[in-house]
């Protein structure tokens, strides 16, 4: 589980929406940020700290497994969506052989691209709902056209090529056609499965799947046959002739080709986790999946780790398919302290948890966490990043033998350094709340993305017998993480931060507790810019967010919404009853987790976490509407070159800056970025 859209700022910063309100005053960091912006999107560079300095055998590791995470990412943009391939080969082929193509027309084409590479595939990965290409079709038929006669290869020729652009049309002009990647409360009752638009099922519904046993629950594509049968197809590259290819054979044979080459630079225990997850890209048994989640878990001390394979279900209407993600990574010792902190005493947040102590953990074994520095994600963890993770997903490996957390330091960083001012005080409610978010944004965010993700995540045990993802489906991520926020809400007042020398004094942690609950309040009304069309919420991190503050106005004083000028305002009016309200709420979250309670977490969502005040939402459209303020980021990730010696060898390991997302989308596509015109 990871925390990526978890704090918002209202008046000053949204976390994956360009997060602080100004870069720190003082700096002396020369280097570039922002990028550009794209619609909604801002492009940001991502800058890593401390990799010059690294021992030659941890760039060499680095190095290959930075490969094989760009090795796998077109697994997941298929995963997304069955035309994105096509699609990028489509479009980005015109772009690279654009010479005489209209220039309406090509700037259309850059700035759709940009979108697609941002969120691999046509629809957005905050809001889930589908972008569309700013020209007509008879504009993209020329610039077909005229790429062909500049030599451009495109995936299909002739009358194939023709039925495939009459089958994009409707991806890209049609905004009623297969709207969302991911749709889990469809307003037309349709099924969940056929309602969303990724890749991950074929003609497969609900119904369809009852009394139906998965053999690869995370990593298979599920489809229904002529004759109705079910079939899983599962993404392997096949072990001799004892287990045949599976489905992305040859991009995951490459992927292995380098977690190969990266064991000689590996600790022990690295390295074992890597032949373990080389076994399981081979065979795609659940089994091995497990048995790398462990073996991962084990490895609490290399320097240098990474993630790899189908992890997250975020993306699954159903929350069982995982998808394909990685990030490579080293440790950040200058920020590792208060991670740290919270993993050494984290037997001490457990034993105060407010839920029912059969819930609690007797002993909390094994939890790992650093603060890192981040070279490489894709897939699933790029180029929109989340802040923190916290894995292994599954529960019963979770319990027996721990997790490990990161909180991405320079993904942080990256985000205050890009930042604009343009949306400052527009949402708090007057000077001195302003002033509270001003002093205590950046350590309040510390303090809860850690929490959130070390004793948030890592905390609780379910009752034996019990799958929460599989006993509350689709409702399961977004109440996970809401769990894990409302770990961090309770405990950002806590005294123990005082005398974890994390918080000076009672004094100021009394004012960051309020600080920190009035920018979770304001959010709840700033994360609805994001969805400009819909009644429904359908990301689950937004979702989460909702159902806390929809649920400690309704059943708690905590909570007042005023309204001034025209404008209306979230505010906290009492701390302690916003204190005791997330104490009760977690307590029954943790016990519909810990039951499997499917009924009441459904309840909870449809209640609180679903649906999207519409008047509210176009008020605060309107409000942004004068504010340069992108709605979220796309990070462009730094790039490795490897250089050899005339046997070939190995010597060192170079990192340098693109500074443009295009550079680097073609480049990772085996083309290149046409000159300026």
């Amino acid at each position: 589980m990871r925390a990526l859209f978890m704090l918002g700022w209202g008046c000053l910063l949204t976390m994956l929406s360009v997060a602080a309100a100004t870069a720190e005053e003082g700096t002396t960091d020369s280097r570039k940020y922002l990028l550009e912006r794209v619609g909604d999107v801002a492009i940001v560079q991502l800058h890593v700290d401390g990799f010059e300095q690294l021992p030659l055998d941890q760039k060499i590791l680095i190095y290959h497994l930075s490969q094989a995470a760009i090795a796998g990412r077109d697994i997941y943009i298929d995963q997304r969506y069955r035309y994105s391939l096509q699609l990028r080969d489509v479009l980005e082929e015109i772009l690279t052989h654009s010479e005489g193509v209209d220039s309406k027309t090509l700037s259309a084409i850059e700035d759709y691209l940009k979108l697609f590479w941002v969120n691999n595939g046509p629809h957005s990965a905050l809001t889930a709902q589908k972008n569309l290409l700013d020209c007509d079709s008879k504009a993209l038929r020329q610039a077909v056209r005229r790429a062909l006669a500049n030599g451009a290869t495109m995936p299909a020729s002739g009358d194939e090529l023709r039925a495939l652009l009459d089958e994009l049309d409707p991806v890209l002009f049609d905004p009623e056609f297969e709207t969302h990647v991911t749709l889990k409360s469809p307003e037309d009752g349709r099924d969940i499965l056929t309602a969303s638009a990724n890749n991950l099922y074929q003609g497969v519904t609900t119904e369809d799947l009852e009394g139906f046993t998965e053999k690869y629950p995370l990593n298979s594509q599920l489809v229904k046959n002529d004759d109705g049968t079910l079939e899983e197809k599962v993404y392997r590259a096949g072990f001799d002739n004892e287990i045949p290819p599976g489905m992305y054979a040859e991009p995951i044979a490459e992927i292995i080709q380098h977690l190969e080459a990266a064991i000689p630079y590996a600790t022990p225990k690295m390295a074992r986790a890597l032949g373990v997850l080389i076994h399981y890209y081979r065979t795609g048994e659940a089994i091995d999946f497990r048995e790398y989640n462990i073996a991962w878990v084990a490895d609490k001390d290399s320097p240098i780790d990474t993630i790899n394979g189908f992890i997250e279900v975020y993306m699954d209407a159903r929350g069982q398919k995982g998808s394909w993600e990685a990030a490579v990574y080293f440790n950040d010792p200058i920020k590792m302290d208060m991670i740290k902190k919270f993993a050494t005493h984290a037997q001490w947040f457990e034993d105060r948890m407010p839920y029912d102590p059969a819930f609690r953990k007797t002993e909390v074994k094994g939890i790992s966490a650093k603060a890192i520095q981040v070279v490489m994600e894709s897939g699933d963890a790029g180029p929109v990043t989340p802040i923190g993770i916290n894995l292994p997903n599954d529960a019963t490996v979770r319990q027996r033998y721990g997790s490990k957390s990161v909180s991405l330091s320079n993904v942080m960083e990256s985000y205050e350094k890009s930042s604009t001012p343009s949306a400052r005080a527009e949402f708090c409610f007057d000077e001195a709340e302003y002033k509270r978010a001003e002093k205590w944004k950046s350590a309040a965010l510390a303090l809860e993305v850690n929490m959130h993700e070390v004793i948030g995540h890592a905390s609780g045990q379910v009752n034996d017998g019990v799958d929460p993802s599989l006993a509350i489906a689709e409702y399961y991520s977004a109440l996970e993480e809401g769990r894990a926020d409302l770990v961090a809400l309770y405990f950002i007042g806590s005294e123990k931060l005082v005398e974890l020398d994390l918080v000076d004094n009672e004094d100021d942690l009394r004012e960051l507790q309020l600080a920190a609950y009035e920018a979770y309040t304001r959010n709840v009304m700033t994360q609805l810019r994001r969805v400009k069309t819909g009644v429904t919420l359908e990301e689950d991190h937004m979702r989460n967010r909702q159902m806390i503050v929809s649920w400690l106005a309704a059943n708690t004083n905590a909570i007042r919404v005023v309204e001034r000028d025209g404008k209306t305002y979230f505010r906290v009016a009492d701390v302690d009853a916003w204190h005791d309200g997330v104490g009760k709420l977690l307590r029954e979250v943790q016990r519909i987790k810990s039951e499997g309670d499917r009924a009441a977490a459904k309840r909870l969502m449809e209640d609180h976490a679903v649906n999207i005040n519409v008047e509210l939402r176009d008020e605060v459209l309107r409000r942004y509407a004068n504010l340069d303020q992108p709605a979220y980021t796309g990070f462009v990730q730094p790039k490795l070159t490897a250089v050899r010696d005339a046997e070939g060898t190995i010597t060192d390991v170079t990192v340098s800056y693109p500074y443009d997302l295009a550079t680097q989308m073609l480049e990772w596509s085996g083309r290149k970025k046409p000159s300026p015109r």
